[in-house]
């Protein structure tokens, strides 16, 4: 059986990282509107004709195409922010803790018609934090502060223009404001009680992630030791095929981790550094921005929808 797949803003960098996953299946049809993307009609017999939607857009053009489409059999995967704490979408991290009632994330995903996609930051934070907080390692009212550095390609044409031609300098720190946008989706997945301290930076390299959770393990109520931290991520990812938890002991920690380390993989890998004299922690995952933070994610929550291996066309 073949299914009829629409990306809407194929054009963007996660537009165009997801056709050129979905084009050479031969289990999928993409609809292509070519010089027709902008013509309004065009767009909504696209949006009502498919299989499945790949929203590739802004938020508010994200909102307007989903507005657009009247057939009620289409399912669709937002890639904006526009409906990542929405309760009427399922949020589009398979490998997340098992869900209310047992079932899992993935299983959820596979019923859906409607699943909002992910950001990078947040996959990485949450990957690392909601199973001590489900597990009472970390309490709900305890504050987080996250730091991460992704490659530009992250930031959209602008940043990825100004990047490349080579005037922005080798690091940037941003979201000084801290209103960042993932912000929410952070604290609501996993299930902290107050907003998460969020502190992004860019880097003068195209893809690519780290995400960082320090943690003063001896503050804690409990004073857990790195390998009960260790134990908690091993035991909640442990079936997951793109979530892997590095040993604890590995030379990494001598030579440190390559952010491109993953590139062009849905994978992503978490980290748990520690001083066990001092009690304290390192949480890193480490995963690419355009694949397991965007584009790969994607595709794998594409496939549950379609009843389909969630590894098709991945690696």
């Amino acid at each position: 059986m073949t299914h009829t797949i629409f990306i809407d803003g194929e054009a963007g960098t996660t537009g165009l990282e997801i056709r050129e996953r979905l084009e050479a299946r031969g289990d999928l049809e993409l609809i292509l509107l070519g010089d027709r993307r902008r013509d309004v009609a065009a767009r909504r017999g696209a949006l009502n004709s498919a299989d499945a939607v790949i929203l590739c857009l802004p938020d508010d053009a994200a909102r307007e195409a989903v507005a657009m489409i009247d057939t009620p059999t289409v399912r669709v995967i937002d890639a904006s922010t526009a409906y990542r704490v929405d309760p009427t979408w399922t949020y589009g991290f398979a490998e997340m803790a098992h869900a209310p009632g047992g079932m899992t994330q993935a299983q959820k995903i596979a019923g859906a018609t409607r699943v909002s996609n992910p950001g990078c930051y947040p996959t990485g934070f949450i990957g690392l934090v909601r199973p001590l907080v489900s597990a009472g390692i970390i309490p709900a009212g305890w504050p987080v502060t996250v730091n991460a550095v992704s490659g530009y390609s992250g930031g959209g044409k602008a940043m990825i223009a100004e990047f490349e031609a080579g005037g922005a300098g080798a690091f940037r720190a941003y979201g000084l404001s801290l209103t960042h946008k993932h912000v929410p989706e952070m604290t609501r997945y996993t299930g902290l009680e107050r907003p998460v301290l969020f502190a992004p930076a860019v880097g003068a390299y195209r893809q690519g992630m780290l995400v960082e959770v320090p943690l003063q393990l001896a503050a804690l109520p409990k004073s857990p030791s790195i390998e009960v931290v260790h134990g908690a991520l091993v035991e909640a990812y442990a079936d997951c095929r793109f979530v892997e938890v590095a040993e604890l002991e590995t030379s990494e920690a001598m030579t440190g981790i390559d952010p491109e380390g993953l590139n062009g993989t849905n994978r992503m890998r978490l980290h748990v550094f520690g001083d066990r004299d001092g009690g304290q922690a390192r949480l890193v995952a480490l995963l690419d921005n355009l694949g397991k933070g965007a584009s790969g994610a994607a595709v794998q929550n594409l496939n549950l929808m379609l009843g389909l291996d969630e590894g098709t066309g991945l690696s």
